[in-house]
């Protein structure tokens, strides 16, 4: 029986990424300290099942784990947002208050980051959440200069051609990050 994609994922992790063997670099630009984990997105449900194995391959090789899980982000930023009402009676309004969103969303996980030193990696799930109301990489560039150790998405989508697609459709973009695929 051959391995799942996401046993595959986890070992590409933990051989290229984590290992002890591999010191990270205290020089990287911030968009070279951003790792992609990609796997299909029908294996969503799995995944997170299995984000412990991965925090397990972290720990075991010496580095700080950290999580955050980003799948209620826009409804608990709507349900303290003041305008909430308006745009519940007419949604097409909240299209103006995305990039708010959006720049809340990197507060978060500055947030998170900051509490990390450089051994320290920051696991990110629940990034399909984010699809139609921003984009990853939008994200992405707010918090570069803020990764003290590594930030990690786990990323349900394609990387083909140095170009990933969210859920596996829309428009790509290239990143200068490390992808882990299988």
């Amino acid at each position: 029986m051959s391995p799942s994609p996401l046993d595959q994922l986890l070992a590409a992790f933990e051989k290229h990424h984590v290992h002890r063997d591999l010191p990270w670099p205290a020089n990287l630009a911030g968009p070279q300290r951003v790792w992609f984990a990609v796997y299909p997105p029908e294996h969503e449900r799995r995944l997170r099942t299995r984000t412990t194995e991965f925090e397990l391959a972290a720990r075991k090789h010496g580095r700080e784990w950290r999580h955050i899980d980003l799948t209620d982000v826009f409804a608990h930023w709507m349900a303290a947002h003041p305008y909430r009402e308006a745009y519940f009676k007419s949604p097409q309004l909240v299209d103006g208050a995305l990039e708010d969103f959006e720049a809340h969303v990197a507060d978060l996980l500055r947030t998170e980051l900051c509490q990390g030193g450089p051994n320290s990696l920051l696991a990110v799930t629940g990034v399909a959440s984010l699809y139609s109301l921003t984009k990853v990489s939008r994200v992405v560039d707010r918090v570069v200069t803020d990764i003290p150790g590594r930030l990690l998405l786990f990323f349900p989508g394609t990387y083909t051609h140095h170009s990933y697609h969210l859920l596996g459709v829309g428009d790509g973009w290239n990143y200068l990050s490390t992808p882990i695929t299988v």
